[in-house]
């Protein structure tokens, strides 16, 4: 098991505990200080079932600043992504080739 996670995050930490209960020990990303590659964020993406401006937290203020309103391409949002990672929605937690977004932390008993 996979999770992006932020440790700034109160949703991302209680995901994280959660899946650390239930006796996993899972690979940590700190994907704030290593921002997955692009062919990395669109297999996610394709394990989320999801295009990139389904994951961008529109509530963060770069996003708010510069994105708001505005159209981009998915490939133009993946671009995005990779520039701003803190516009990447989380927690993501992957296993076996699933994947999902772990809002609320109870979202992960899809994959347990």
């Amino acid at each position: 098991m996979k999770i992006y996670h932020n440790t700034q995050c109160s949703k991302s930490n209680c995901a994280l505990e959660l899946i650390k209960e239930n006796g996993i020990t899972p690979q940590i990303v700190d994907y704030l200080k290593n921002t997955p590659s692009k062919e990395e964020l669109i297999k996610l993406l394709s394990m989320l079932d999801m295009k990139p401006f389904d994951i961008v937290r529109k509530n963060e203020a770069v996003f708010q600043k510069n994105y708001f309103g505005k159209t981009f391409t998915d490939e133009q949002w993946l671009d995005i992504l990779l520039l701003h990672p803190e516009l990447i929605e989380r927690p993501i937690v992957v296993k076996n080739g699933k994947a999902v977004i772990a809002r609320p932390a109870e979202r992960l008993l899809e994959l347990l």
